[in-house]
């Protein structure tokens, strides 16, 4: 078991390290950590341990982009109150599916973040977006689809949130990156509930991740600032590693 904690908490801190690096994409390498590195046997109890930890590193980092003021909490609410009905309707269909065949979906869906990270990002947008009735409209059934993908998968849906809101709204990416956080720990919390409700959450090793995860921070920090000047080319390594993962995993599963 000490073996087990050791490396859920150096997977912890990978994805501590690569969410901070990088912005988004690192919690997706959670559930095939614990899966094929630490050891769990079922994938439904590493995507509820996984997805219990994701939420608590995005109410993190929610906060600290809460005190930068970045957050535009109205937009941010209304996209990720949608959602919730999303993200337990997602994880409940996802616990009845066979552990093998979710694994497979997991790796598309590593797939289309890896892809969603190598695509390149612009900033352009409206700073003083306001909400109203027209972007209720556009914001409400994106999160509801989007909650439902993060239930399902039992990821925080970072990649598909932040270009959903800008989408919706046409607020800059800072601003969609740091309102992402919200509907990040909503669909995170929402998802590890429905499956800790079903006794499929691990708490030892989402300690163990949580743990990791804030260790892993700090070097992540600086390494974000060592690589301002070469973001896009990291971010292009950084999706084809994850590309490689989720295909290996689909290799695992179909063979």
């Amino acid at each position: 078991m000490i073996e087990a904690l050791l490396l859920a908490a150096l997977g912890g801190a990978l994805v501590g390290f690569l969410l901070a690096t990088f912005g988004g994409g690192g919690s997706v390498l959670a559930m095939p950590w614990l899966v094929y590195v630490v050891g769990v046997g079922d994938t439904h109890i590493a995507i509820g341990t996984s997805a219990a930890a994701v939420a608590l590193s995005a109410a993190a980092a929610l906060a600290a982009q809460a005190r930068a003021g970045t957050v535009k909490w109205p937009c941010a609410s209304v996209f990720a109150a949608a959602g919730i009905a999303g993200a337990l309707a997602g994880a409940h269909i996802a616990k009845q599916v066979d552990g093998t065949a979710l694994l497979g979906f997991f790796a598309l869906a590593m797939a289309a973040v890896a892809i969603g990270m190598a695509l390149p990002r612009k900033n352009e947008g409206d700073p003083d977006v306001r909400i109203d009735g027209r972007l209720v409209a556009k914001l409400a059934p994106t999160g509801l689809v989007t909650g439902f993908a993060a239930g399902f998968f039992g990821i925080g849906g970072g990649f598909l949130i932040a270009p959903g809101l800008m989408a919706a709204t046409g607020m800059t990416l800072a601003n969609a990156a740091a309102s992402s956080l919200l509907s990040v720990t909503i669909f995170g919390a929402s998802t590890s509930a429905s499956y800790a409700w079903s006794g499929l959450v691990d708490w030892p090793l989402f300690g163990a991740l949580v743990a990791g995860g804030v260790a892993g921070t700090w070097p992540g920090v600086v390494a974000a600032r060592y690589l301002t000047d070469r973001a896009p080319l990291a971010r292009r390594l950084f999706a084809l590693m994850i590309l490689a993962v989720a295909a290996s995993i689909l290799v695992s599963v179909l063979w």
